[in-house]
């Protein structure tokens, strides 16, 4: 058996879990946030039996979408003469999932 946890962005996080409970999946899911643009993000947390994990990685990757996104530069602390601030929103790549595959030793349904 293993434990599948995957962090996705909140925007896909519907769309996976649904993904996964029409596939017969049963998953949990937590809001959390994090990353280096500390937006929005889900966990999702779920057991499978080993042959079943590239099923649910597939569903992940068909929907957890990459994107691109803009951000605003953060005006630097202290602005010294030669640094150079770039004012316009720059281009990121987001979305997607990360994922942990775990062994799980042991399980019980109480």
């Amino acid at each position: 058996m293993k434990l599948i946890i995957a962090v996705v962005q909140a925007h896909d996080a519907e769309r996976c879990s649904d993904a996964l409970a029409n596939a017969g999946f049963v998953s949990t899911r937590f809001t959390t946030s994090g990353g280096f643009l500390q937006k929005g993000n889900a966990t999702l947390v779920t057991g499978v039996d080993d042959a079943r994990v590239d099923e649910v990685l597939e569903l992940l990757r068909s929907n957890a979408r990459e994107r691109h996104d803009y951000i605003a530069p953060a005006m630097p602390p202290v602005a010294e003469p030669a640094e150079l601030f770039n004012p316009f929103p720059v281009e990121v790549q987001v979305g997607g999932a990360t994922v942990f595959v775990l062994d799980v030793s042991r399980f019980e349904q109480l």
